[in-house]
């Protein structure tokens, strides 16, 4: 991630000052400035949306209505808070894991099975609707290694179908389409 200073300047955004001063700390923590956020920092923490368009990337704390360059689960470390605002001041997206099924079905605690990257960039194959075939062309293999990486799919993700297994790769964050 070249271009993204050592330390970093990071504007903390609460709902409340206790909120704040345990966020900041955190910050401090990993070895960033606390700035204000009308002080052009690099990177915004914050435990709620940001209203209007934020003057550098967001790193969100828990669940936020809007979509952002960051977004972290309730309660993490100084280490998650650094690399996540490290991430979003290079450009990337940082997502942490999905929050907790809450659908009209029972909730089944799955395990996010361990996919190879090569099962990631087939499913990912899958889910743009292509052909076994179109698939082999796509990531330079034979039909007949696409053909046992999507049985290995099907057997990891629990899933009948191709379009079962996309759905599921979707539902993990596995994929996007």
């Amino acid at each position: 991630m070249t271009g993204v200073p050592s330390r970093l300047r990071v504007a903390v955004v609460a709902s409340h000052a206790s909120v704040r001063s345990q966020l900041a700390s955190l910050v401090a923590q990993s070895g960033h400035e606390v700035v204000e956020l009308t002080a052009a920092p690099d990177a915004i923490l914050t435990d709620r949306a940001i209203d209007g368009l934020p003057p550098a990337p967001v790193v969100a704390i828990g669940p936020v209505e809007r979509d952002l360059a960051g977004r972290l689960q309730p309660d993490p470390t100084a280490r998650q808070i650094d690399a996540a605002l490290r991430a979003v001041a290079a450009g990337l997206t940082v997502r942490g894991p999905s929050p907790p099924n809450r659908s009209f079905g029972p909730f089944v605690d799955e395990a996010s099975p361990v996919l190879t990257p090569r099962e990631i960039e087939v499913l990912a194959a899958l889910s743009d609707g292509l052909s076994n075939k179109a698939t082999a062309r796509r990531l330079g293999i034979s039909p007949h290694t696409v053909k046992f990486h999507i049985e290995s799919l099907f057997k990891k993700l629990g899933a009948a179908s191709r379009a079962e297994a996309v759905v599921k790769g979707l539902k993990r964050q596995i994929v996007e389409i």
